[in-house]
């Protein structure tokens, strides 16, 4: 008759029990974890979501604006209604200034749905503002942008503006590419 040793043949019952909670535990464990990051996965995704649906909006309205302000430049019964200036302009120093308009905001709608980085936002208003229509135009809407919210990315942007054009002014180069310095990323 051999002896028993209850070591020998596998765990006890008590044992066997707290090894199957211990892998319960380890098991809920690693299933919380990958809850968690499921749900840190879905939250981007509604991030993500929340910034497209905005861009989409930016888009429809920037589109509704433009379809406006062509309406009001093939109708000059129309432009009047546009003129918000501190000073009243020809019909066509209108159309000009309605079209620096668009330009600006192509190039501003542009950035912010991220078609290009800042600095490279700064390279183009750099190269719309080489023409005097164009700081013409920003000099007249000066006070536009005066009821912008401080520290708004517009007004920020306005600043930037306002800085690169003193600085082409006094550019003593015909390389108007290279003058001013672009922002940081």
């Amino acid at each position: 008759m051999t002896t028993q040793n209850p070591g020998a043949r596998g765990l006890g019952p008590a044992a066997a029990a707290g090894l199957a909670f211990a892998v319960g535990a380890l098991g809920a464990v690693a299933v919380e974890r990958r809850v968690r990051a499921v749900l840190r996965r879905l939250d981007r995704l509604e991030r993500l979501e929340q910034e497209a649906q905005r861009h989409a909006a930016l888009i429809a309205y920037q589109r509704h604006n433009v379809d406006l302000v062509m309406k009001a430049a093939a109708d000059p019964t129309l432009l009047p209604v546009l003129n918000a200036y501190e000073e009243e302009l020809s019909t066509d120093r209108q159309r000009q200034y309605l079209f620096a308009n668009l330009l600006y905001t192509h190039v501003l709608q542009g950035y912010r749905v991220g078609v290009f980085s800042r600095a490279e936002l700064y390279g183009h208003l750099r190269g719309i503002f080489q023409s005097a229509l164009m700081r013409d135009y920003w000099a007249a809407t000066r006070h536009h942008r005066s009821s912008l919210k401080e520290g708004s990315e517009e007004s920020d942007i306005g600043r930037l503006v306002d800085a690169l054009i003193s600085d082409l002014e006094e550019a003593n180069t015909d390389e108007w590419w290279v003058v001013g310095e672009p922002p940081a990323e």
